[in-house]
């Protein structure tokens, strides 16, 4: 997933989620509806938190100086975390706050009809959003489970749409049932309910969101398939005894750090060694070109200096 995909992505979540704010907070205003004021915030907060991904994208495009020698390409994982946040104390917890303040002073809804044609235009935009998030989501899928590529991910972008806007759909079904049967029902308790069970469902969704820009900023390494590419280009190179480590980490979704500890044969020549070194390196790179930094480790040669320092 490129960061114009991820790009597109948030531009159909912000304009969906902006018109369906709106639209939420008038519905609210004029039925007095504690679910629908919930879900106006929650809009508002998607919408922010959009912004918040698409600010994170920008900032991790700043190329590398003194201070940051591999890139600023971590700032995307950071403003996850931050988006994460913002999902579970915002947006779940004004939801929650709502509608325990609606059901310790609870107010007769208006007429509903103005809920329901707010709920249907807001599913419409939702499910177009999510649709767009989901086509951007399974190519990279492929063959994995939806969370086993969402766990083995480094590009936040996508999958965090994907999660606000399932969310979304969710709080919208909610607030319908809250709306409806609280008619149905003359029942205003169960508008509120209804409104707590939202910042519930946000709650859950920030907690994951967190949990997986948690292992991001922590540095995860490359997914095994690229690991194991490595390991047979360094293996298959004649000048190779075997391969000791390969240790990779991502400094962002398309920025990977590898380290490469290599036993060479120890009957060559320096001068093989360090073709050697720049062949993998050229081969490494060209097959994968996220790997951005390459750090080759000799063994031969090591101890070759340490046989020299310390003869018998």
């Amino acid at each position: 997933m490129d960061s114009g995909s991820g790009k597109k992505t948030i531009f159909a979540a912000i304009g969906a989620n902006l018109a369906i704010a709106i639209t939420k907070f008038i519905a609210a205003a004029i039925t007095g509806s504690s679910a629908m004021l919930s879900e106006g915030i929650h809009s508002t907060v998607d919408t922010v938190n959009e912004l918040l991904l698409l600010l994170g994208i920008h900032l991790s495009k700043k190329p590398p100086d003194e201070n940051h020698p591999f890139g600023h390409g971590q700032e995307l994982y950071f403003w996850s975390l931050i988006v994460a946040i913002l999902v579970f104390s915002v947006g779940g917890g004004m939801s929650m706050y709502e509608g325990i303040s609606h059901l310790f002073h609870p107010s007769p809804l208006e007429d509903p009809m103005w809920n329901y044609i707010v709920l249907g235009l807001a599913i419409l935009l939702e499910g177009f959003s999510w649709t767009v998030a989901l086509k951007e989501f399974l190519p990279y899928k492929g063959e994995q489970s939806f969370w086993q590529a969402i766990r083995t991910s480094k590009d936040p972008t996508i999958f965090t749409v994907l999660f606000e806007d399932s969310a979304a759909i969710l709080g919208l079904i909610v607030a319908f049932l809250g709306v409806f049967f609280g008619h149905l029902f003359n029942n205003p308790y169960l508008d509120g309910t209804a409104s707590i069970v939202i910042g519930l469902i946000l709650a859950v969704i920030a907690v994951l969101l967190a949990y997986e820009s948690r292992g991001l900023l922590l540095g995860e390494s490359a997914n095994s398939s690229t690991v194991a590419s490595i390991r047979e280009i360094a293996t298959s190179d004649p000048a190779v005894e075997g391969v000791m480590r390969v240790l990779t980490m991502h400094f962002g979704p398309h920025e990977i750090l590898l380290n490469l500890e290599i036993q060479f044969h120890k009957t060559i020549s320096a001068e093989e060694v360090a073709s050697a070194v720049e062949r993998m390196e050229k081969t490494i790179c060209k097959k994968h070109p996220d790997i951005k930094n390459v750090f080759i480790e000799a063994q031969s040669l090591t101890a070759n200096r340490k046989a020299a320092t310390n003869p018998d």
